[in-house]
């Protein structure tokens, strides 16, 4: 993942046709402590959920923890890998590798919760 996350640390979702980008309608901020396989394994299914649900309108931003401990403050995180919704509000947040698609679906309000 090393490679990957320097390059998509910060992605847009939004196309790269040459054109100016619309603002991200989705800021998510996926927090991870090294290249473990659940902070991989979080990421390829964020990656995978936003490209199904939210394409063209979302911007992942990985932070990892192991060389910017004090960014967990400010989110106030206390687990990893855990999954920040900063926009759009209110601020949402997922704990876990997202492996269960329909939790994250209803974590970040792309889906009622089904009773």
């Amino acid at each position: 993942m090393r490679k990957r996350t320097q390059k998509v640390g910060k992605r847009d979702g939004a196309k790269k046709d040459g054109a100016k980008k619309p603002a991200a309608e989705w800021e998510l901020r996926l927090y991870i402590a090294g290249e473990t396989p659940k902070a991989l394994a979080a990421f390829a299914n964020l990656e995978r959920i936003c490209e199904q649900h939210l394409k063209g309108k979302y911007k992942i931003e990985v932070i990892d923890l192991m060389k910017n401990p004090l960014l967990a403050r400010g989110d106030q995180i206390l687990a990893i890998p855990t999954l920040v919704r900063k926009l759009p509000t209110p601020v949402k947040k997922i704990i876990g590798d997202l492996s269960s698609e329909e939790r994250v679906l209803v974590g970040l309000d792309l889906r009622p919760l089904e009773r």
